[in-house]
């Protein structure tokens, strides 16, 4: 099948006073490409743009750029609530050599579809970097229905968009417009079934957290070994269920000093795990075979498959 290209959503890694952690980012940027990760969005919302400092933002973004450059594509959250604030993110964001801008639809004030249409038009023409809309419902409570989607694909500067909404949806928009603009699908507990359907790009924060079992899911699609593809699906749609069970963010911040990446992804007002969720997290089968592949103790993935498999179904 064509090459699957797999995004990771990177989370932003801060200080006790929450200005930028550096070691921490570089630490977690080259692990998504020493793991054979396609590109990275920095500043999405697993980057919890929203609730940064702007210096930070800007200072993430601006040492974003330069720890990844010649590494793969390089994708920056932008999106905030209205056009003014989304505006003034797109132009610091034009001073730095970045593949694309991501836009979240607008959130707080509900717009109609025609001020919709209107505001990502106007973003498009403001970037110089290609323009990626992103729906994502669940958080915003606005969904872009397909009809407004072909018709944004039409604007010469908005190349694609990540889908995080309905699964039908995403499939109707796939057949919907031309192979030019780009769907970029955010459903990490099916990565394996879309590949076997036909879709390849992908893109999720969990990605980040295991870029191994991420790649590894690809690498045997791409194959046609589906079977092993499945394999490391199970791996990564348990790590996404541990988020979901413990917290998404706090479970991050924990898993993510576990692979030795430091910093803390969980800023004010979240609260980090309490020692007893800390154990129980690491006492999870799922978070011991995380931890043996980051330490590249299996980085094919491919070990004990049967016993791991008892252990996430039992």
């Amino acid at each position: 099948m064509s090459k699957i290209n797999l995004i990771s959503a990177v989370g932003t890694p801060l200080n006790p006073d929450e200005t930028l952690h550096l070691e921490g980012l570089q630490c977690l940027l080259d692990a998504q490409w020493n793991a054979g990760i396609d590109g990275v969005l920095v500043a999405g919302t697993m980057g919890l743009l929203q609730l940064l400092r702007e210096e930070t933002y800007a200072s993430l973004l601006r040492h974003a750029v330069k720890f990844c450059k010649g590494k793969g594509e390089f994708l920056a959250g932008v999106g905030d609530a209205g056009f003014a604030r989304t505006a003034d993110r797109i132009r610091y964001v034009n001073t730095l050599p970045v593949d694309g801008v991501i836009v979240l639809s607008p959130y707080f004030v509900r717009f109609r579809t025609e001020e919709q249409l209107d505001y990502y038009r106007a973003l498009a023409d403001i970037s110089k970097a290609p323009l990626f809309l992103y729906d994502l419902p669940s958080v915003t409570g606005v969904r872009l229905d397909v009809s407004m989607i072909v018709e944004l694909s039409k604007h010469k500067n908005i190349a694609g968009i990540k889908c995080s909404g309905d699964l039908n949806d995403t499939l109707e928009l796939i057949s919907s417009v031309d192979d030019s603009f780009r769907v970029i699908v955010a459903k990490a507990d099916q990565v394996d079934t879309l590949c076997e359907q036909g879709v390849v790009n992908h893109l999720d924060g969990v990605f980040s957290l295991a870029p191994e079992w991420t790649r590894e899911i690809a690498r045997s699609a791409e194959s046609g070994d589906w079977i092993a593809a499945a394999e490391a699906q199970r791996h990564l749609s348990g790590l996404l269920g541990l988020l979901h069970e413990y917290g998404v963010f706090p479970t991050y911040s924990e898993l993510m000093n576990d692979r030795d990446v430091p910093g803390m992804f969980a800023p004010k007002p979240f609260r980090l795990l309490n020692e007893n969720q800390r154990q129980a997290l690491a006492d999870h089968p799922i978070t011991k075979a995380l931890g043996h592949v980051a330490r590249g103790e299996d980085p094919t993935v491919n070990w004990q498959r049967a016993s791991f498999s008892r252990a996430v179904q039992g």
